[in-house]
């Protein structure tokens, strides 16, 4: 599995960018928000992937963000949405305006994206309620942790197959007791026992 690319952008089109790393060139799916914060052609980029692969074709997405990256693979997980759809919703909201829409039960603002009525909108907020954490009853959003390592902790956890509020809760928790400094490892091993209590 390809996890990420560093390379420099060799050409872009209306929905992929080609990513030159090393002499190779990697053809990858594209949102339009993706694509705007890559840059000019030229410039140094790095890109989070993921690879889709069915019976007659291999294709590579990009994502500015491994957030961004975690929605496309929460979407592509609802029934009727493909990656098509995905880009789409993508292409017009921010991971973190996906996460208000989903938490608030906001379908009309998913069905705002090409290709998505409001029946598949509304079956998207009704199946990733419970995996998007959000907003509480009492409005108030789960924290997210700080950069880097914690950042990294809680993708570890959401690929192990915690909810998000999970993973960010007790990444949180892990965080506090270890403080600033703490390693990818450390914050993984103290929050996967924390959030088995």
């Amino acid at each position: 599995m390809i996890a990420h690319l560093n390379g420099h952008l060799a050409a872009t089109g209306i929905d992929h960018a080609v990513i030159d790393v090393n002499g190779v060139g990697y053809l990858v799916g594209v949102s339009a928000k993706t694509l705007a914060a890559l840059g000019a052609p030229g410039e140094f980029v790095t890109i989070h992937t993921e690879m889709l692969v069915s019976e007659d074709s291999m294709r590579l997405m990009g994502f500015a963000s491994a957030d961004e990256r975690d929605w496309f693979r929460l979407l592509t997980g609802v029934q009727g949405v493909g990656a098509k759809v995905a880009l789409a919703i993508l292409s017009i909201l921010s991971p973190a305006e996906v996460q208000t829409a989903v938490a608030k039960g906001d379908a009309a603002m998913i069905a705002r994206a090409n290709g998505v009525g409001p029946k598949l909108a509304q079956r998207i907020v009704n199946e990733l309620k419970d995996k998007a954490g959000g907003v509480a009853l009492g409005g108030g959003a789960v924290p997210m942790p700080a950069a880097g390592a914690a950042n990294d902790a809680v993708s570890a956890l959401l690929n192990l197959g915690f909810k998000p509020a999970e993973a960010s809760a007790a990444v949180n928790a892990a965080n506090d007791e270890l403080g600033a400094g703490a390693t990818l490892d450390a914050l993984v091993r103290l929050a996967l026992r924390k959030a088995a209590k």
